[in-house]
């Protein structure tokens, strides 16, 4: 008896696991819990290689046309956080992007993305750089799912103006969350 009901116990939690969706989800081979010197910005009294992260996403829903990517701070004393990177118009056929493509520069980026600018004021990946001493800093790297090919905004649009159209024609999205922080030696 007890084998009849391990094997039916087997069986129905296969079944469950074959008809249960996927979620969509974000993954990195470049970060984990931690932010490290590599993503750090370089400015703002902080010396790092202001290098983004490799990202890579699956199981986006039906009805994705395209992707966004925002990394954000909400601990930044500012009293609206920090915006560290947006950009949009991922295409939809597109489910990574490698190390360093935040680097406007670099031509990492698929071609159609848009990188626009963030808190520091200029397009592209800033990275962390939290006040010394501030204690630790959570940045939100998400990917969104969203139902339009296109935003319709271009590199020079701010975090907000972006932001507004993002959470607009979300679908659905991921996150990764990393800290960070300064210790003044």
């Amino acid at each position: 008896m007890k084998k009849v009901n391990l094997i039916i116990s087997f069986l129905l939690l296969s079944i469950l696991s074959l008809h249960g969706q996927a979620t969509f989800s974000l993954s990195s081979e470049d970060i984990g819990g931690q932010a490290t010197k590599t993503e750090e910005f370089n400015g703002f009294g902080c010396t790092g290689k202001n290098q983004s992260p490799q990202l890579s996403w699956k199981n986006a829903p039906d009805g994705t046309k395209s992707f966004a990517i925002t990394m954000y701070d909400p601990d930044a004393p500012t009293g609206s956080g920090w915006w560290h990177w947006v950009v949009f118009d991922i295409p939809s056929d597109i489910e990574q992007i490698v190390s360093g493509a935040g680097d406007i520069e670099s031509g990492l980026m698929p071609k159609e993305a848009i990188q626009s600018i963030t808190n520091y004021g200029v397009a592209g990946y800033g990275g962390p750089c939290p006040p010394e001493n501030h204690g630790l800093h959570q940045y939100i790297i998400t990917i969104h799912a969203l139902k339009t090919e296109q935003l319709g905004l271009d590199e020079s649009n701010n975090p907000a103006t972006v932001g507004y159209y993002i959470w607009n024609n979300t679908i659905a999205k991921a996150s990764i969350v990393m800290y960070y922080q300064r210790i003044k030696e």
